[in-house]
């Protein structure tokens, strides 16, 4: 009886660790794709915070939750173009711009809140996606499998195609690559609304599993997924694999507030916090980012044409 129960509780935890880690994963996945082509993405944040409103306002005006994920990916999209054109276009400090970004998106979701909803906290709420019931796991999101697919045609599409190619080689060598004819300007353009379109799905499985959106409910999984990127050394399997490991920490954490353990809460919650900052100081000096990653570009066509 003692192994039945274990083995359940066991099959709990994994199935909660899946749930819990959709979001670093496609987020750190997304980042991954960014900084490849040399654009810093700090804003992951900010860009799942707008996904998770833009799915519930699409599925609230629609009455049609597939339809709001398709607003999710599109505001997200739309948030990581605003980062791309201060960063690639006007050359701006691309770290302060994703912070901008992100300090953006926490004003701007309460605004619509309020204009929408008469609240600054919470929207109504609202039909989330039909759900999969797989053997174990139970019932499921859609957006699990659409994450899985992601996640599996990721390392190919960076490692074995043209454009992981120009991607990898931009974010390595801007000047090279733009001598051999790639346009670095949209490969990076392309790069950072992958991620957009990545990060605002993660937004999109936030609010539409809870069925409504609250203020701030992306808590701070966009840096974790910065984490999960620079643990997992850029390469998109890796950051997937370091995503499950940060949503492991989470479901730890919540299975021991539940579990009645004499510890205070607020320990318990500093878990996935706490492994953040322990993998981000084992990861310095040994994870090294693409050369040209945060380095604004300077087109020597662009200065040809000028002279």
């Amino acid at each position: 009886m003692i192994e039945t129960l274990s083995a359940i509780s066991y099959i709990a935890l994994v199935a909660l660790t899946i749930r819990i880690s959709i979001p670093y994963v496609l987020a750190a996945v997304g980042g991954t794709f960014s900084e490849l082509g040399g654009v810093t993405n700090i804003a992951l944040e900010g860009i799942i915070l707008n996904g998770a409103l833009c799915a519930v306002l699409g599925a609230h005006f629609t009455g049609n939750a597939w339809l709001g994920l398709l607003c999710a990916v599109a505001g997200g999209m739309f948030t990581a173009l605003v980062h791309g054109v201060v960063s690639i276009k006007y050359r701006a400090n691309q770290i302060i711009s994703g912070l901008a970004v992100n300090l953006f998106a926490i004003g701007i979701t309460k605004f619509v809140l309020k204009l929408v909803f008469h609240s600054s906290s919470n929207s109504s709420r609202i039909e989330g996606l039909p759900m999969l019931h797989l053997p174990l796991l139970g019932a499921v999101s859609p957006i699990l499998i659409i994450a899985v697919i992601i996640v599996a045609v990721s390392r190919p599409v960076v490692f074995k195609t043209v454009f992981g190619l120009r991607l990898r080689a931009v974010g390595e060598n801007p000047a090279a690559a733009e001598s051999l004819g790639v346009n670095v300007s949209n490969i990076r353009y392309a790069g950072v609304l992958i991620s957009g379109a990545l990060a605002g799905l993660a937004g999109a499985w936030l609010s539409l599993d809870q069925h409504q959106f609250t203020d701030g409910m992306s808590g701070g999984r966009g840096y974790i997924a910065l984490a999960a990127m620079i643990f997992g050394k850029w390469n998109p399997y890796s950051a997937a694999l370091a995503g499950l490991l940060f949503g492991f920490a989470d479901a730890i954490q919540i299975q021991l507030q539940t579990a009645g353990i004499q510890i205070p809460t607020q320990f318990i919650q500093m878990i996935p916090y706490l492994l953040t900052i322990i993998i981000l100081a084992g990861a310095i000096g040994r994870a090294i980012p693409p050369a040209a990653d945060g380095i604004p570009y300077f087109s020597r066509i662009s200065r040809k044409k000028k002279t």
